[in-house]
This record gives C-alpha cells, sequence and structure tokens, in this order.
C-alpha cells in the first residue's frame, strides 16, 4: 500500500472557542490590571500637546500683533522708494499718480507723506533721483518697499539687460549688499494696443526677473487701476526689511531745525522731528546722525501725530516746506545717573606701569655712558651677546681681539613651540626631512672660496647697483614673489628691517599680540569675550523693548529728538541737506561709541578697476553709520592665528579690511566709497559685512629678501647682494634661507667685506636660481585725520 498523505494541521491561535475563552481576561481583572489615568507616559504626552498648542497661539498672536501695528493707526507711514532703472524712466509723474490716488490734492514736497482713509494707511513716496549713488543709497536703508520702475520703450543696449542701464546695474548690486526689503517692479510706457502691451509687458518681465528676488511682484503702472491694484495689494502685503535694521531704533527726519546753544559757543541743538521705527528708543541712549557722528541727547518730546487715519480730507497731506503749529504731548528728559556716556577715545595713564619718565639729562648721560663702553675694548668670549656681556665684570683676563668676537646681537627667530630668540652661534636650522644634508660636520674639506675675498669687494656702490640692476632685469620675467625688496646700499639692513623678525613657521610659531602695540591701542577699547558682550548687550536692549520703562519711547510714535552739542556749521548743512536725501538718526547699543579695531570681510566691486592700496582713505557705510578710514587688508586664515597682509584689494576675491572705528555689533553691511577726483561724487569701490571687532587679531607684513649665488660648490655656495656688509649677514644669520627652485638652508657664515656670505643648503643649487630669506614684521591699520564725512566736509 502507498503512503497516505498526511497534511499539517492550520496554525491559529485558538482552534476552538472553548480555547478562545481560556485566554479572555475577566471584567474584574482587566479593571484591577488596567493603567491609571495620571501614569506618567499619558501625563507626557499631554504636556507635549499642551506646550505645542501654546507655541502655535504665541506664533499665531505675534503675527496678528505684527500685521494690526503694521496697519493700525499706530504704525509709522511705509516708505515706497522709487527707483529708475534708466534714465529714461519717469519717477515724477509716477509719484504725482501715487499721492493723487492716495489722497485728494496733490501732495508735494520731498519727502512727501500722505494718509488715506480710503486705504486705510499711511505712505512716504521717495524718489531716487538718477545718478546720486550717497541718495540712493540712504533712500534704500530706510525703504519699507523699493518699487523699480522700468520703462518699456527703453533701450539700453550697453548692459546685459535690455531695460537696466549701469548706474541702475550699479545701484542694484549695492542694494544687495545692503540687503533688499520688500520689492515690485513698475513697468511703464506701455503700448495702447492690448495685443502688443501684453507682448512688451511679458517681454519685460523675461528680461527682468534674474535681476530680482523670486519673490518680486511685477506691475502695470500707467493707469489709475492698475495702481488702485497694487495699492490693495500692497496693504495686505507682510513687509520684510534686513535683519540689521530691526535691532535699532532710528528715525527719518522730516523736519530738521537748529537752536543755538548760549552755553557753547559754536555749538548748537539739532531738531529731528519724525517717525520712530523699528524699535524703541530710550531718551538715555547715545544716537548716530547719519555722516555726522555720535551724540547724546537733551530732550526727546512726543508730538500730535499731524497725519492721524480719521483725518478730514483736507489735512490728508503732509508738505515738509509747511509750518505747523505742534501740540507737544509728552517730555522725556535723561537722567544723569543712567545717561550713557559719551565715550570715543580711552585716556591713557602714564603712570598706570608704575614707572616715571626719565628727564632729558638723564637721557643724555646714559647716551654718553654708552657711547664710551662702546669704544672701550672688553675681553669676551666668542659669541657672546651684548645682553650676555652687561653680565661679565670689566677685570677679565680672557684676550678679545676684535676680529674674532661678533659685535651684533642675532636676529630674533620665532621658533615653533618656545618662541625664544635664537643665539648667534647656537642657532643650526634642523629639519625633519633633510636633517642629514643641512646638519653638514665642520670638518668637511673646506673649498676655495672660504679663504678667497668676493670678486665684488673692490666694487663701487654705483657699479654694485648698476650689478644688481642686470640681475634684477634677468629676472623680471618672475612674478611669482612681490614681497620682495632691495636691501639699501647706504643705511644698514639691520637697522632698516630692525621691526621684522623671522619665522621658522608662518602657522606654528608663536607671536605675542599684547607685544609692542602702537600708541593708538592706548586710545581704543578690547572686550575679554566679545560674543559674550554681544548677547549682554543684545538681550539688555530686548528687555529694554518689552519692559515699557518710563524713559522709552515705542516705535511708531511721531517725536523730536533733541540732538545737543552738534556743531552749528554742520546743522546749517543738515537743514539744506534734508530736501535732497533723508537725514537718518538711529539710536546707539551699548559701547558702540567707542573705538576699537574692526575687522570686515570685503570685496572689491565690480563696477570699479582702479587700484586700492593699503592705509588709503575710504568712506565706510556700515548700517546707519557713516565714517572715514584708512583699512589694511589681510588675508582670512582658517587654520592659523596670523594672516599676511595684502598690499592691495585684489578683484575677485574676499579678504579682510582692519580698520580704526566705533564699535558696532553684527550683522552689519559694508559699502565703501572713495572720492575718485577732487569735488565729484564719491564711487563704490568695495561692499562686505562687518565680521568681528577684535584688536588682537596678527597681521604680519612679509618682506622677502633676496640674493643671488655667485659661486656654487656641492651643498655650499656663496651668496651676493642679499647683504652689503658683514655685521648685516651676522645679524640675520638665526633665519632659515629658501631657493625660488625649492631648495631649504642656513646661512653659515660672512664671506669678505661686502656682504657676501656662505650658505648650506638641502641640496645643489642651480646657478639661475634666488635665494630668498624671509622677514615679518606686525601691520597695525592708520588713526584716521577726520572721522566723519559730513561733520568735517
Amino acid at each position: 500500500m502507498g503512503r497516505v498523505q498526511a497534511n499539517k494541521a492550520h496554525k491559529t491561535r485558538f482552534s476552538s472557542k472553548s480555547s478562545r475563552n481560556i485566554h479572555r481576561t475577566s471584567l474584574k481583572d482587566k479593571a484591577r490590571i488596567a493603567k491609571s489615568e495620571g501614569n506618567v507616559g499619558k501625563g507626557a504626552r499631554a504636556a507635549r500637546i499642551q506646550h505645542n498648542k501654546m507655541v502655535r497661539e504665541q506664533k499665531r498672536a505675534a503675527l496678528l500683533k505684527e500685521k494690526r501695528a503694521m496697519s493700525g493707526s499706530s504704525s509709522p507711514p511705509r516708505v515706497i522708494v522709487l527707483f529708475g532703472l534708466s534714465a529714461s524712466a519717469d519717477l515724477d509723474s509716477l509719484a504725482k499718480d501715487l499721492l493723487r490716488m492716495l489722497s485728494s490734492e496733490d501732495a508735494g514736497g520731498v519727502p512727501s507723506t500722505v494718509s488715506s482713509p480710503e486705504y486705510k494707511m499711511r505712505v512716504t513716496v521717495l524718489k531716487a533721483p538718477h545718478g546720486d549713488l550717497k541718495a540712493c543709497m540712504e533712500m534704500a536703508k530706510v525703504a519699507d518697499v523699493i518699487a523699480f520702475v522700468a520703462s518699456a520703450s527703453s533701450s539700453c543696449e550697453d548692459t546685459s539687460s535690455y531695460y537696466i542701464d549701469s548706474f541702475g546695474n550699479q545701484c542694484l548690486s549695492v542694494f544687495r549688499s545692503i540687503g533688499l526689503p520688500s520689492t515690485v517692479v513698475f513697468i511703464r510706457d506701455l503700448p495702447l494696443d492690448m495685443k502688443k502691451r501684453h507682448e512688451f509687458k511679458k517681454m519685460c518681465i523675461s528680461s527682468l526677473t534674474p535681476e530680482f528676488p523670486e519673490d518680486c511682484k511685477f506691475y502695470s503702472a500707467d493707469t489709475k487701476d492698475e495702481l488702485h491694484k497694487f495699492m490693495w495689494l500692497f496693504k495686505g502685503q507682510r513687509l520684510g526689511a534686513p535683519h540689521w535694521r530691526n535691532q535699532r531704533p532710528y528715525l527719518m527726519a522730516q523736519k530738521v531745525d537748529i537752536v543755538n546753544d548760549d552755553q557753547n559757543p559754536g555749538k548748537s541743538t539739532l531738531l529731528l522731528t519724525g517717525y520712530l521705527r523699528a524699535r524703541s528708543l530710550s531718551v538715555n541712549q547715545l544716537v548716530h546722525v547719519s555722516g555726522v557722528g555720535d551724540f547724546q541727547l537733551s530732550k526727546i518730546e512726543v508730538i500730535k501725530d499731524p497725519l492721524p487715519l480719521n483725518a478730514r480730507k483736507d489735512h490728508g497731506a503732509m508738505d515738509s516746506d509747511e509750518v505747523h503749529e505742534v501740540e507737544v504731548i509728552k517730555s522725556l528728559d535723561p537722567d544723569p545717573m543712567k545717561q550713557e556716556a559719551f565715550l570715543v577715545e580711552n585716556v591713557p595713564d602714564p603712570l598706570a606701569g608704575e614707572q616715571t619718565w626719565p628727564t632729558e639729562e638723564e637721557m643724555a648721560e646714559a647716551e654718553r655712558a654708552h657711547e664710551q663702553k662702546k669704544l672701550k675694548k672688553r675681553s669676551l668670549p666668542r659669541g657672546t651677546s651684548e645682553y650676555q656681556a652687561a653680565w661679565i665684570v670689566d677685570d677679565s683676563d680672557v684676550e678679545y681681539s676684535e676680529s674674532d668676537g661678533d659685535d651684533d646681537n642675532g636676529m630674533v627667530l620665532d621658533e615653533e613651540e618656545n618662541g625664544g630668540a635664537a643665539q648667534e652661534g647656537h642657532n643650526d636650522l634642523y629639519y625633519d626631512d633633510d636633517q642629514a644634508s643641512l646638519n653638514l660636520r665642520d670638518s668637511e674639506e673646506e673649498t676655495e672660496v672660504d679663504s678667497m675675498m668676493m670678486d665684488g669687494d673692490n666694487l663701487t656702490k654705483e657699479q654694485i647697483k648698476d650689478e644688481l640692476q642686470k640681475i634684477k632685469e634677468a629676472h623680471a620675467e618672475d612674478e611669482e614673489f612681490p614681497d620682495e625688496v632691495d636691501t639699501p646700499l647706504d643705511v644698514p639692513a639691520r637697522r632698516r628691517f630692525a621691526k621684522y623678525r623671522g619665522l621658522k613657521s608662518f602657522r606654528t610659531s608663536s607671536w605675542d599680540p599684547k607685544e609692542s602695540l602702537p600708541p593708538e591701542y592706548a586710545r581704543i577699547f578690547a572686550f575679554d569675550n566679545f560674543k559674550r558682550t554681544q548677547k549682554h548687550v543684545l538681550a539688555k536692549a530686548l528687555e529694554m523693548e518689552q519692559s515699557d520703562q518710563d524713559d522709552c519711547i515705542p516705535a511708531g510714535t511721531y517725536v523730536r529728538l533733541h540732538v545737543r552739542e552738534v556743531p552749528t556749521g554742520v546743522a546749517t548743512g543738515l537743514c539744506d541737506l534734508v530736501k535732497t536725501l533723508p537725514i537718518v538718526a538711529c539710536g546707539l547699543l551699548q559701547h558702540e561709541s567707542k573705538m576699537s579695531v574692526l575687522h570686515f570681510s570685503i570685496k572689491k566691486h565690480d563696477s570699479y578697476s582702479a587700484p586700492i592700496k593699503s592705509k588709503e582713505e575710504l568712506i565706510f557705510h556700515v548700517g546707519f553709520r557713516q565714517f572715514v578710514a584708512r583699512p589694511i587688508f589681510s588675508t582670512d586664515n582658517m587654520n592659523s592665528d596670523k594672516h599676511k597682509m595684502e598690499r592691495f584689494l585684489h578683484a575677485g576675491r574676499f579678504c579682510v579690511a582692519s580698520i580704526y572705528a566705533p564699535i558696532s555689533f553684527p550683522p552689519l553691511p559694508l559699502i565703501a566709497l572713495k572720492h575718485v577726483e577732487e569735488g565729484s561724487a564719491p564711487a563704490v569701490v568695495a561692499v562686505g559685512s562687518l565680521k568681528s571687532v577684535d584688536p588682537d587679531r596678527i597681521i604680519l607684513k612679509k618682506i622677502i629678501l633676496t640674493g643671488y649665488p655667485q659661486r656654487v660648490s656641492k651643498l655650499k655656495a656663496s651668496v651676493r647682494y642679499m647683504f652689503h656688509n658683514p655685521e648685516d649677514v651676522r645679524w640675520f644669520k638665526p633665519v632659515e634661507v629658501w631657493t625660488k627652485c625649492g631648495r631649504r638652508g642656513r646661512v653659515k657664515e660672512p664671506v669678505g667685506t661686502h656682504g657676501a656670505m656662505k650658505c648650506v643648503l638641502n641640496g645643489v643649487l642651480q646657478q639661475h636660481d634666488t635665494v630668498c630669506m624671509s622677514l615679518y614684521k606686525r601691520a597695525y591699520p592708520k588713526w584716521p585725520e577726520h572721522r566723519f564725512p559730513i561733520a568735517d566736509a
């Protein structure tokens, strides 16, 4: 019989109803083992849900508050800046159309502010003058909306875009560096025919879209209906502003007055009237008047708003030329105990080091004693420095001849670990790769160069110059080393380059940031921890904003600032200047009036082709502030605490510009201007942003001394024209040398009397090669002769 197939039983959890009931838990037991309602897991989940709900409600309330403040009667007028992308764009007619639509009357004057009950908003319309870069920049800093106006009938064939000319392109790049607020584009001068109108508009939008942000809207602006459509969309639009502008309170003056100060001749009180924006302003704060300087406030007056939203139609416009009777609601005076002190420079104490300055007689007597000591011969061991000789008594029995000893102390060589000075006679340089080739034995057979005089010993200075010029011309095609300098023939190199020192490694060798500081460092301020100070200052400003203190005026209030001790001539000039560009006063955070060393990440502007040298006078626009500075440029090394100085600002790459300037807290944009010709408007030369405030940043200026081989014997070579006397060779002996073909080595000894020297290298030196020596000294910015462009004009 065959085998009977036996299938495996199907696996089920419960094979029958009775067995299923065996595993069922009774209701009594289920109630006993059930988890309590107040267990930890459920409580944590409920707390998490409640927290997320609270965060959502806070964000919704903050957004609703911002929207109400933006469109309510307590909000300042929105600033619309009309900027023509080309000279053919007609801004005057567009501004009149906007103001006529918002007000029943034609509002004139610059700036023009109108209140529209129909749209339930207040608007200030500014027209950026085409060709005036400075006025356009100042208007862009205070703009809530920049309306770029393009003419469909314009033709700008010299630029990449057909509708933007060269000045429009330059201003666009500057606006991007400052930080663009909300932007729109108005297209004017479209044809009346609907088909052509649509085609022209489409062509204009496709050409301009790459130049603007993605959220930028394009509007036709020829008719009243098209402007009406824009205004209704603009009314509900949430405006964006650069982050740096929301950190400080500022006021765009709509009226500027002067009150003479009888107590201070030549000084006066400047009255700036306008709407306070962004943040609350304390009467105890310092303010910066753009281009003029930092000042204290003597009073803040809260004035009745001249343009309420529920005003009658015949008072719907405010002309800056009219004189209105102002009604002062509240006046705030500074508290002498709380008012921030106006400190610009530190006052050094000459007795802080507990030392007394020597008199002229004592200095003359010490100099005479030093000269007599130099004339007197002393018996000293070979290789003894002046410092060591000071500890040796005069009546030594050791015979000393002038030809045996070196009377100069060696050049300072900063080592990688300890940074100590290498003593002369004991500073052989050792390398990891080529130690055997450099550490040659002294018993090696000498060549004929060691004992014979050099051929150039009998040459005159003029012959040496001619010979050196011929060698330089032969090497002129090698421009890889721009730091090369010539050693002067009439000045000893140890005196000419006394402030320089050698570094065994630029990256790892130590350099004390407090060593040999210039006198200007006694006038500046420094922070122990700048980031911690900035965090504390910003937190303090936010606390003042939220606490509603009695000495603070909230944003959106119409106020009059009394800025005291302003030079009368400058204040008079501001009264005329307000007709062409906005005068801005911004509140300063704590410490922002004090001088320090600021570092900016900077890049040369594409429109400027002339060279920009270090320590050249430039006008820095940093946020709302303007000041004159003389920067030095340097590289930004990420893996080192030392940075190489650049002689010029090179195009196409970022570098760091360091200046003496008032302290500012980043982020802040930078626009650098320069007067190209006398009496002409300044041109944009560079853009960037504030990087840090750090007086201890080490910037090193590098020079390369060059010499040329005369005789070569295996690993030794005699090199000439790097120095011109043997004392200089002995002085710079501790510093290593290198060649342009990749050899490294050290100076062994001078040869002859005209500065030739014997060098030991780690390879055979080619006759066409150049021997180099790198020297460094710390570089500092130049103190500006005048600080503010308008005040010192």
